[in-house]
């Protein structure tokens, strides 16, 4: 570990094309991206858990082709011919689309637009278009319709080098057998990979000390304990 001053310091993640680790998880997925100019009919939907990837494969899309990127949340008051005017959008988060239904019409709209000027739409989501809460056929017939790549889960290779990447962001050095230590014991999603590597920095800078073996078995194991106490739903609560 090279920082000794247990400061509040910013983490500055890289996000560049350079910066994505590619495996066989996600091999499919990055490729499909390389070639966004040949998917049929000028889209893609992209699926993957939280923390898989998705937003970081999303802007070095966006940064290839041009793109706007925006949530899905957020087209309601989009300027949508804008928005088809610059040749390429990436949506995110497709399948959190507003209860209320208010931005189904509009992604429609952007749908057809692009596809009425030849541009391109890559959507990202946790899950398949058929099992999101569309209400508007039209809308859900056109997303079902669309070629879709899938994000698989991380193996142990792919997990070792996101804890190094975190840490290295982070500016900390780990020894190669405490990141396979952790490798071994933590949650297999790249999500957990960044919490362990931010909850370790935390903890071993208020101790003033490296991350060990010894401090991820802690961390885990305390981690672990805190699941396994925290109530189910509905479940009374202890009396004081």
């Amino acid at each position: 570990m090279t920082r000794q001053l247990a400061l509040d310091l910013p983490v500055t993640e890289a996000c560049g094309r350079e910066d994505f680790l590619v495996a066989a998880s996600n091999a499919a997925a990055v490729a499909a991206l390389d070639d966004w100019r040949t998917w049929p009919a000028g889209k893609l939907v992209l699926i993957g858990p939280d923390g898989s990837g998705k937003t970081h494969l999303a802007r070095i899309w966006a940064a290839a082709a041009g793109a706007a990127v925006l949530p899905a949340q957020a087209l309601p008051a989009a300027d949508l011919p804008a928005l088809a005017a610059t040749g390429a959008v990436a949506v995110e988060d497709a399948d959190r689309l507003p209860p209320d239904g208010s931005a189904e019409r509009p992604l429609l709209h952007l749908h057809n637009l692009l596809a009425q000027t030849g541009g391109s739409l890559l959507v990202t989501a946790r899950t398949p278009p058929r099992d999101w809460p569309v209400a508007l056929p039209d809308l859900a017939s056109r997303m079902q319709a669309t070629v879709s790549v899938r994000l698989e889960p991380p193996d142990d290779a792919l997990l070792a080098a996101v804890l190094v990447k975190q840490f290295a962001d982070r500016q900390i050095t780990v020894a190669p057998e405490v990141i396979s230590h952790a490798v071994a014991r933590m949650e297999r999603s790249l999500a957990a990979a960044r919490r362990l590597a931010a909850d370790l920095d935390a903890l071993a800078l208020a101790e003033g000390r490296a991350v060990t073996r010894g401090l991820v078995t802690r961390l885990l194991t305390e981690s672990d304990r805190d699941s396994t106490d925290k109530p189910l739903d509905g479940a009374p609560q202890p009396k004081a």
